[in-house]
């Protein structure tokens, strides 16, 4: 079909727009011509003049854009309310995808954690092996809180996540990191000694590199502004339970060797004994006598 000019014909209100536009330019482009001349024919100092000159320039400028602005008032809003309808759209259909981007510059410009630290998300922990704009790949540990063993599984963890929830990140250091264990006992076990074999294990294990530890905590202190933490293996007391009592086994260890330290330690001290009183109760002595 052959192209006619009746075919670009435009809506009488469309040329009354473009015609008012065009009447308010004429009009600006005029203004603009004679107050120039007239700036330059009759103001001496030439600072003056320039500053005169740009000054009417930009008022003319934005003289025009308002008024362009008030011709095309209807179009213009019905053209940003299509916009906006577009970009809620668009926001809504990508909610997911933009958090992941989110999560990814908050923990980068946080400085969370990097590659190869131990963090914990929720119930997900492990190892981070992999990062990218949209998820982070961490190798699971586990079984639990506590414990430090690979359980072979990946978990793919999108970064989501990391702008609605908290990272625990228990790498301290690059090189050394801090390991907390608990061994639960009965009140009328012999917690005490316990607690002194443990403490004496402890010592005796962390002792080869416990002044490299404390250098370098010293130096971490320094770098961060803090006071730098005690690096001396320790054993405290919690009672969770009137009928417990929880030994907590605080001390120094290379990156990547908690495992290995927690179960050297508690082999030693349960190698010999167990600590648990094995003396019989008052109830079942009453009831020996009785079944004699």
């Amino acid at each position: 079909m052959a192209l006619t000019p009746e075919s670009f014909s435009l809506p009488d209100s469309m040329w009354r727009l473009l015609i008012s536009t065009g009447l308010l330019l004429l009009a600006i482009i005029i203004l603009r011509t004679l107050t120039a001349r007239f700036i330059r024919r009759n103001v001496a100092s030439s600072e003056l003049r320039g500053r005169l000159l740009v000054n009417f320039r930009n008022g003319f400028l934005l003289l025009g854009i308002l008024g362009v602005a008030l011709i095309w008032g209807d179009q213009i809003r019905s053209l940003a309310l299509s916009i906006v309808a577009i970009a809620v759209a668009f926001v809504v259909a990508t909610k997911e995808l933009i958090l992941c981007v989110s999560g990814a510059i908050l923990k980068s410009g946080a400085g969370s954690f990097n590659l190869g630290d131990r963090i914990q998300v929720k119930d997900f922990r492990g190892d981070v092996i992999d990062q990218t704009l949209l998820a982070t790949t961490i190798l699971e540990v586990g079984p639990g809180k506590t414990g430090h063993q690979r359980t072979g599984r990946m978990v793919v963890i999108p970064n989501a996540l990391f702008v609605s929830e908290p990272v625990t990140n228990e790498s301290f250091t690059d090189h050394w990191d801090f390991h907390v264990f608990t061994v639960p006992f009965k009140r009328e076990d012999d917690w005490q000694a316990a607690q002194k074999a443990l403490l004496e294990a402890a010592n005796r294990h962390c002792r080869p590199y416990l002044e490299s530890a404390r250098k370098h905590m010293n130096k971490v202190g320094v770098l961060r502004g803090l006071e730098a933490p005690s690096v001396d293996p320790r054993v405290t007391i919690q009672a969770p339970v009137a009928s417990e009592i929880h030994l907590t086994v605080r001390l120094p260890v290379k990156s990547g060797q908690r495992s290995y330290i927690e179960q050297a330690i508690l082999s030693e001290v349960f190698a010999s004994t167990d600590f648990f009183n094995q003396e019989p109760r008052p109830c079942d002595d009453e009831k020996q006598e009785r079944d004699l």
